[in-house]
């Protein structure tokens, strides 16, 4: 995640942070902004449209209240890939595999 933010430009920044301020402070989410991913193990997007761009972060609960984005990339089809989401499905291992032997 962090190199995706890093290739954002400052405006681009901006918005993804205003999605997730969204996402962290109201109570009813829009979909356009989040939604569960279905036929996923739970996967999580945030959608950020900016200009004539989109941009996904992929994600998912490591409890009700802690929310974990794993993957980002700027959007070019309307479909997600499922090389995006089997990334994050393995991410996600990852991330709980980590956890458990800390």
């Amino acid at each position: 995640m962090e190199k995706f933010i890093d290739s954002l430009n400052g405006k681009q920044a901006q918005k993804v942070v205003w999605v997730l301020q969204l996402i962290e402070e109201m109570d009813t989410i829009p979909s356009r902004y989040f939604k569960k991913l279905v036929n996923t193990e739970d996967l999580w997007e945030a959608r950020i449209d900016f200009g004539s761009d989109t941009f996904r972060l992929i994600g998912f609960f490591d409890s009700n209240m802690v929310l974990v984005f794993v993957h980002g990339f700027k959007k070019k089809s309307q479909k997600l890939q499922r090389k995006n989401i089997a990334l994050a499905h393995e991410l996600k291992k990852e991330y709980f595999r980590r956890k458990n032997h800390e």
